[in-house]
């Protein structure tokens, strides 16, 4: 069964393996299948200046194993989009503050891409920020996500216009946190309970197991 795990530099030492296979797709999925040729790592592990101790890591398990996960970053520290991507907002300042996080590297392997995998790590997103008093968090998206959000329950404005990146049409976006859409894409994920597991490793893969609907 599929369960989210909250993974910081506080009990990273106990997913090890985890972080090693999460780090490994990251690069299958946005070097091998995107084609984002400046991330290429000769270890094919995906990992740059923002995958530090002040990451927090939400990683999708099934059985063990990998199969989606996202990053989130404080605003108040340089992150992706202000060193990156300030370009992409329109009129304004860079969105920052302390109950505004950044996300980055969303992705759901390829075989679990069809089914309520991507549900799921959408619901454990928007309860891990409701628990940790975030109210919006911010991204830069490829176009053709927005209407899967929308689908989702999830509050999105745009921050800027569309622009080309890496190939693909992308805007930087606010998402805003709320009950509401915890209430709705967990309504879509099949969720009776929370799959977010807030632990010391992987040994509460046994601990933990999501409610599901029938």
């Amino acid at each position: 069964m599929t369960s989210i795990h909250v993974i910081t530099d506080k009990n990273k030492a106990g997913y090890e393996t985890i972080l090693d296979e999460y780090f490994r797709l990251r690069h299958d999925i946005f070097v091998g299948e995107r084609g984002w040729r400046d991330l290429e790592r000769p270890d094919r592990r995906d990992m740059d200046a923002y995958d530090n101790e002040q990451a927090t890591y939400l990683v999708a398990l099934d059985g063990g194993r990998v199969i989606g996960g996202l990053r989130l970053y404080p605003t108040l520290l340089p992150h992706m989009i202000s060193e990156a991507f300030a370009h992409l907002i329109r009129g304004r300042d860079v969105l920052s503050g302390s109950t505004i996080l950044e996300c980055t590297r969303y992705f759901i392997v390829r075989e679990r891409r069809m089914g309520r995998t991507d549900c799921r790590l959408l619901a454990a997103f928007q309860q891990f920020c409701l628990e940790e008093g975030i109210t919006e968090v911010t991204a830069v998206v490829e176009m053709w996500r927005l209407p899967r959000w929308q689908q989702a329950g999830f509050k999105v404005r745009p921050l800027g216009l569309p622009t080309m990146v890496e190939g693909q049409t992308c805007i930087a976006a606010a998402i805003q946190i709320s009950d509401d859409s915890l209430r709705h894409v967990s309504r879509l994920a099949g969720l009776r309970g929370s799959c977010l597991v807030r632990g010391t490793g992987v040994s509460n893969l046994v601990d933990r197991v999501p409610h599901v609907a029938a």
